[in-house]
């Protein structure tokens, strides 16, 4: 066993990867105390500073999960229902979500403040009933610990495939408060789930578990930890949870980057990883497009700002006269609605195809205020995959192409292959293109359907994208009930049996 790092020194070459060097610079070793540690991305060669105490907090709110695990083997399904129910009263309940409203409210202003986007993190009547909503449909919910979901028979005795709790779910998601309520979610099938939630939505996280979380889960029974909060601002804490081997599974939510950095933290420890990261969907319109349908899709998929929003659209040349126009204005539209202008990206080539006056300089709603900036603006094909992070101005890409081939050509290489769906009357289309785009979901409408609860009637964790490759063995989409592992038992019928 080597000697615990102590210091750093500035220009101290690091090894990564196997066959490259980074260096420390002087502010990391400057930073740098004994007791503190050291994550060498193998990747990217990132070197990530976790500092003693942020890696005692995270610690501690695992190991609190880790042995409420260990305990849940002989929770009642009846005590985790009723969990979810006492959970879900108290936040309907306005007496106890008052403390809840009051802390998200902070949280708000302090975000403007800083010029944060909080397109995500005001917790108002609508997301108040979601949480609600979701948490009693897991209370109704089957959980699936315990089922027998295959059966081999032998003479004398038979093996049982059995459904089992994976362990401690660890999460580090963005400044979402539902989010927060949903990822208890895992508590269904068995397991626990220790949570980091960013900075941003830190006091809300706080007041929901001071106020409504640990009342429900003394009031149900369930041991101690198994909803665990790790109470840090720093991004430390999530690298520092995402580091410790006793989680089953590590759930990633937020930006691209950092969830691939985070990604890559938990899968050199060895954890297996689910990650909701880039997203942005696409909107295909082919030859045989109806222009109504074809302007509803476009409409109802730019009411707000989140993953499964309409991020760059592709209309076939042949008709790019009269739905150019649809899409257009279907845009002016999305943006009127929440009283302010949109921003439209054309990629190269694309640009005859838009009306100069779209061209002109306007106001932009952004985090930060209103922006005076042009319209419209060109960008490079190789940017059609970038996700645009928009306040209150909708803001797409357009391109105009020559066919729906090229089209999902171009969605399979530059986007992170995530939402696609084709308006078509033709039903070959359809076929064609369910088969050659490279999507877990697909569809022939408006995009923003993509979401566990609206589609499945289920609380989701997380969307997965396609862009770090398909995903073995599950769906899309991270749902409380799909978190478990199946443990193997042998029934010997005959005790004279031998090999």
């Amino acid at each position: 066993m080597g000697e615990p790092l102590r210091e750093l020194t500035a220009g101290m070459p690091v090894i990564y990867g196997g066959d490259k060097v980074t260096y420390v610079t002087a502010e990391l070793a400057a930073a740098f105390r004994p007791g503190d540690r050291l994550v060498v991305v193998q990747e990217t060669g990132d070197l990530l500073h976790i500092p003693a105490a942020e890696w005692d907090v995270a610690a501690s709110a695992v190991g609190r999960a880790y042995a409420a695990f260990a305990k849940m083997g002989s929770v009642p399904d009846e005590a985790i229902s009723d969990f979810y129910e006492a959970f879900a009263a108290r936040l309907a309940d306005d007496t106890a979500f008052g403390p809840i409203a009051e802390a998200n409210a902070a949280d708000v202003e302090q975000a403007k403040a800083r010029g944060r986007s909080v397109t995500r993190l005001v917790l108002d009547e609508k997301m108040r009933t979601g949480m609600v909503e979701g948490l009693r449909a897991w209370r109704d919910a089957e959980g699936g610990r315990g089922e027998v979901v295959e059966t081999v028979v032998h003479t004398g005795w038979r093996v049982e495939l059995v459904r089992a709790g994976l362990g401690v779910v660890g999460f580090v998601f963005e400044g979402r408060p539902n989010v927060f309520a949903d990822a208890t979610g895992v508590l269904r099938s068995g397991n626990t789930v220790v949570f980091r939630i960013g900075s941003d939505a830190l006091g809300t996280a706080r007041a929901i578990v001071a106020h409504a979380l640990a009342p429900a889960l003394a009031e149900a029974g369930l041991p101690d930890g198994a909803a665990s909060l790790v109470d840090s601002p720093s991004r430390a804490a999530g690298w520092a949870m995402f580091s410790d081997p006793r989680l089953g599974l590590a759930v990633a939510r937020g930006s691209g980057r950092a969830v691939s950095q985070l990604g890559a933290v938990a899968r050199q420890a060895g954890i297996p990883v689910s990650l909701h990261g880039t997203g942005g969907a696409w909107i295909f319109a082919d030859t045989a497009a109806d222009a109504d349908a074809f302007a509803a899709a476009v409409y109802h998929s730019l009411d707000r700002k989140v993953c499964n929003t309409l991020n760059t659209c592709c209309i076939v040349a042949d008709r790019a006269a009269d739905l150019v126009p649809v899409f257009l204005d279907a845009l002016e539209r999305a943006a009127r609605r929440r009283g302010t202008n949109p921003k439209l990206h054309v990629v190269e080539g694309s640009q005859a195809h838009i009306p100069s006056d779209w061209y002109e300089q306007v106001p932009i709603a952004r985090a930060e205020g209103e922006v005076v900036e042009p319209k419209t603006e060109t960008i490079a094909v190789d940017r059609l995959g970038v996700e645009w992070e928009w306040e209150d101005s909708p803001e797409v890409t357009l391109a105009v192409v020559p066919d729906v081939a090229t089209a999902v050509e171009l969605f399979n290489v530059h986007s992170p292959r995530f939402v696609a769906s084709l308006v078509s009357d033709d039903p070959e289309a359809h076929r064609r293109f369910f088969e050659t785009v490279d999507s877990p979901f697909v569809g022939n409408g408006f995009t923003r359907w993509v979401d566990g609860q609206y589609a499945l009637g289920k609380p989701e964790l997380g969307l997965s994208n396609w862009q770090f490759g398909r995903l073995f063995g599950r769906g899309g989409i991270l749902s409380g009930d799909s978190v478990y592992t199946v443990r193997t038992r042998a029934v010997q019928e005959d005790p004279n049996l031998g090999r």
